[in-house]
């Protein structure tokens, strides 16, 4: 049986059109379903409760959302199993898809659905950042920064080595080789942007924080910060292999000036969204200088935009 684990924290507005789409397929037995409330104030649990049986909500008191993750894990029932953000729209078919891939091949232990993202209603430079997000290889091929991971066992064993990290979407993404991941077109995720330019950058300040945590513990094998949890044991590299000066070079997504400069010889209408893009990406860089400094990675810089509507 394929297992779903929805980490929720404050989803109220949104968890319920999510879990509309897994549900609206009846005509054959449905994933497990276990969402986890992770520090509610609000009626999230209530909302994924209205759906029925074929929703088990659990709630814990802290708003982890690694901690989530790992008790969905207790309650999950079968594998393929698939963690699934509360802010996002995957349909019952587009789990069958990411189930059948992982099941036909067995060389297989993550996949993610393709990426569908409405720009509608979005500040001209919020559109023209994300123009030039897709076209980045690595945000194509990558299974990061589209809210759905599928995982095998095997998978799951390799993601569950993984200590709490805030990138944790990219860390999950890395530790899969390019034979091991697969981006099922066939399947389709809505991942709703941000609507103005300062939701855009509170989201890509927490994305450039995250990511200078997730280097430190390529490099080291530790998490970053004074008070992290000791609740999962540490892998290494999210690569598999320990760091260290003679270590090998850990995989990467970031975006470079060469893939700027590669994108803009491919298309070179596309200048001002590249300027967008970079000043967006500076931007982050001084808002994400203080928290590296105070080792702070645990400041959840929450985009609303996106739930609005």
């Amino acid at each position: 049986m394929t297992s779903i684990v929805i980490p929720a924290h404050n989803e109220g507005r949104v968890i319920g059109r999510l879990l509309d789409a897994l549900l609206a397929d009846t005509s054959s037995s449905g994933p497990d379903i276990v969402v986890v409330c992770n520090g509610c104030t609000d009626d999230t649990a209530r909302v994924a409760g209205a759906r029925g049986d074929r929703v088990r909500v659990v709630e814990i008191p802290i708003p982890s959302k690694h901690t989530a993750l790992r008790v969905g894990d207790e309650h999950a029932r079968g594998f393929p199993r698939l963690y699934v953000d509360a802010d996002v729209v995957v349909g019952s078919a587009d789990v069958r898809a990411l189930a059948g891939a992982l099941d036909r091949d067995p060389g297989l232990l993550a996949a993610a659905p393709g990426r569908d993202i409405p720009l509608a209603g979005c500040a001209w430079p919020v559109r023209a950042y994300y123009r030039v997000w897709q076209l980045l290889p690595a945000v194509r091929e990558g299974l990061f920064g589209r809210g759905v991971i599928a995982v095998t066992e095997e998978g799951h064993r390799r993601i569950a080595a993984l200590p709490p990290l805030m990138a944790d979407d990219l860390a999950a993404s890395l530790a899969f080789g390019p034979g091991e991941r697969r981006v099922v077109e066939a399947a389709r995720v809505v991942v709703r942007p941000p609507r103005t330019w300062a939701d855009l950058i509170r989201r890509k300040v927490r994305a450039a924080t995250s990511s200078a945590e997730f280097e430190r513990f390529q490099a080291t094998g530790e998490p970053a910060g004074p008070a992290r949890p000791a609740d999962g044991p540490s892998a290494g590299r999210a690569d598999g292999r320990a760091g260290g000066q003679d270590a090998p070079a850990a995989p990467s997504a970031r975006t470079g000036t060469a893939d700027l400069r590669a994108l803009l010889r491919a298309r070179p209408t596309l200048v001002p969204e590249v300027a967008v893009f970079a000043a967006a990406a500076l931007a982050a860089r001084r808002g994400a200088r203080r928290a590296i400094r105070e080792q702070d990675f645990s400041t959840w810089l929450r985009d609303e935009s996106s739930r609005q509507g």
